[in-house]
């Protein structure tokens, strides 16, 4: 019996250390969570352009021949518009063969082979870019396959972002508090989401003639967007 009794009187002490702690848990605070969005416009001070050569011939060998001698030049006509190496990337190789399908009622007969080769170029002077352009298109290149603008330095604009952000989130905490009768306490958590939106090309065409270059190629570069989520936990009263 007095084993059992000490047994007892030990659950007893031990339960009543515990209590506080589980008391504790109990009182975790009331939170509200909301999400905020933020987007700045600035003007944009790089370009990305995508340019390659297509070719045919009557076999692979041929085809590719020709493309090479081609893209050697548009390859010198970067060189010569001032484009660094680290600035030229090749973004598409292909090689396909060319078919005859008629009218639908014999075999396709294979009549030839198409190679094509771009390269993405980075222009970081945007006045650089109508020119090059034109230096691209006159070297043979007869695919420009899009156009894109960025900002080499977006910090500022993301920090004015993060700051819309901030306070959509807390005028929309503010909105849900008056409505349910409470009060926002101090922020218990932040977490950032989304970035810089990728500017939509500006131009995307296909193949084109040579003489195109004979006029020189406007751009409009517009404003770039960047745009920053954020999501707020507060602590309710």
């Amino acid at each position: 019996m007095p084993r059992l009794f000490l047994a007892s009187a030990a659950l007893a002490g031990l339960l009543a250390v515990m209590t506080p702690a589980f008391a504790d848990e109990a009182r975790m605070p009331r939170t509200i969570t909301l999400s905020g969005h933020g987007e700045a416009r600035t003007a944009p001070d790089m370009a990305f352009v995508t340019s390659g050569v297509m070719s045919q011939g009557a076999t692979a060998a041929e085809a590719l021949a020709a493309n090479t001698q081609t893209m050697n030049n548009l390859f010198a006509a970067l060189k010569a518009a001032g484009i660094a190496e680290k600035d030229i990337q090749t973004s598409n190789f292909s090689v396909q063969p060319r078919y005859d399908f008629g009218n639908g009622t014999t075999p396709p007969k294979l009549v030839g082979y198409e190679v094509s080769n771009a390269v993405t170029v980075t222009v970081r002077k945007l006045a650089d870019l109508g020119p090059l352009l034109d230096r691209l298109v006159s070297s043979g290149s007869n695919q420009i396959q899009g156009i894109g603008f960025d900002v080499s330095e977006p910090d500022a604009a993301l920090d004015a972002a993060r700051q819309l952000a901030a306070a959509d989130a807390t005028r929309k905490a503010k909105v849900y508090a008056a409505a349910m009768g409470v009060d926002l306490g101090k922020v218990i958590s932040i977490s950032e989401g989304g970035g810089q939106q990728p500017q939509p090309p500006l131009l995307r065409a296909g193949p084109m003639m040579a003489d195109a270059a004979s006029a020189p190629v406007p751009v409009a570069a517009g404003e770039q967007s960047l745009s920053v989520d954020v999501t707020v936990t507060w602590e309710i009263r």
